[in-house]
């Protein structure tokens, strides 16, 4: 009995650790892919200057741009916790996102801290709805709800840029007076849908420029 306890024993191990060094690679093929899809998409305005992992799920890669562009830019690739097992279906039964998070500081800091949040919502009726032609359909344009007790007057041309991007798909946008200065963060999965283009940067430019517009 002791003998089958130890062959499991053993047995067990050799999966984990065949587990565990085949994600390792997997997410390292992503994590490169990943970035290659930012030096695509940033290819004659930057040039990656380091890329180095901190654990197997996460892979931090410094930019330089051009004067007056972006200042200490770096892109943090998040992944999932593939090569342990417990950790991977804690984070698939949370729902948790693989992201590509870009940071960097602006020229001249914001004053005000911001931190927008893209929220879609969707909806559809059962079999017992009434009749479409019975419904009214309502196409309202954007909406924004704020936390902010008083809006300022400097926010404006921040959310207009927003509003205006023709890049939807970043969950979060966030200013701050303190380094860094301005994140953007996308969802992974959506750029399969988008192509590595120069749009990528130009949005970013966009959405950072709506700052330097609410100081003027």
């Amino acid at each position: 009995m002791a003998r089958f306890l130890l062959i499991d024993a053993v047995s067990g191990f050799i999966v984990l650790v065949v587990w565990y060094l085949a994600f390792v690679r997997y997410n390292r093929r992503k994590g490169s892919a990943v970035l290659q899809w930012v030096q695509t998409a940033c290819s004659g305005r930057a040039r990656v200057l380091s890329a180095r992992w901190t654990g197997s799920t996460r892979l931090l890669a410094e930019l330089r741009f051009p004067p007056h562009i972006f200042e200490h830019a770096r892109v943090v690739i998040h992944l999932l916790p593939r090569p342990i097992p417990v950790n991977w279906a804690l984070s698939r039964w949370r729902k948790q996102r693989e992201t590509l998070c870009f940071e960097a500081d602006l020229d001249t800091a914001p004053r005000f801290q911001l931190e927008v949040h893209n929220y879609r919502w969707s909806g559809h009726h059962g079999k017992n709805a009434p009749a479409a032609k019975n419904w009214m359909v309502s196409r309202p344009g954007p909406i924004v709800l704020t936390s902010r007790s008083h809006w300022e007057k400097e926010l404006n041309p921040v959310i207009g840029a927003l509003l205006a991007s023709r890049e939807k798909n970043f969950s979060t946008v966030r200013f701050s007076p303190q380094s860094p200065h301005f994140r953007a963060t996308l969802d992974i999965d959506s750029l399969s849908d988008h192509p590595a283009d120069a749009g990528f940067l130009k949005t970013l430019r966009e959405l950072a420029a709506g700052s330097s517009a609410s100081r003027q």
